[in-house]
């Protein structure tokens, strides 16, 4: 017989909801130091080919520093627990991962890395069930 433990689901699923949290907490921060480098100095982000989304520079730093702020307070509310907190989480996740997609152009590694961990939080976000966590606490 062994007297390994077997792992606990609502263990492993609150795990990933805390890295969500913290992944939008930096992901926030470095979506507002983007966009405060692209404000100050427009002339770093250059496109090499045309783009169908063209976009002004300075555009896309104020959308950054925009969606940025909202990011790092979704990555604080979630730490609540709250479902509507995880539910603004995905949605901020998407917005965050398409205004990535669209400035691919611009900084493709870190806009494709940015999609890739905005696409793992929502993944994160939406494994968790709260009636789950709740019904094997009680067991």
């Amino acid at each position: 017989m062994s007297t390994a433990q077997t792992p606990n689901p609502a263990a492993w699923a609150s795990g990933w909801v805390s890295f969500a949290g913290f992944i939008l907490v930096l992901a926030g921060t470095f979506g507002i130091l983007t966009g405060v480098g692209a404000l100050l100095e427009d002339e770093f982000y250059v496109v090499g080919r045309e783009y169908a989304y063209k976009i002004d520079v300075t555009a896309w730093g104020w959308i950054h520093v925009i969606v940025g702020g909202i990011t790092v307070l979704a990555g604080c509310y979630i730490f609540t627990g709250n479902i509507l907190a995880r539910t603004f989480g995905i949605l901020v996740a998407i917005g965050g991962a398409v205004a990535n997609f669209l400035y691919i152009p611009y900084y493709p590694v870190w806009s494709i890395l940015l999609v890739a961990l905005n696409v793992i939080v929502i993944f994160a976000l939406a494994v968790y069930s709260t009636d789950a966590a709740r019904a094997r606490q009680s067991e």
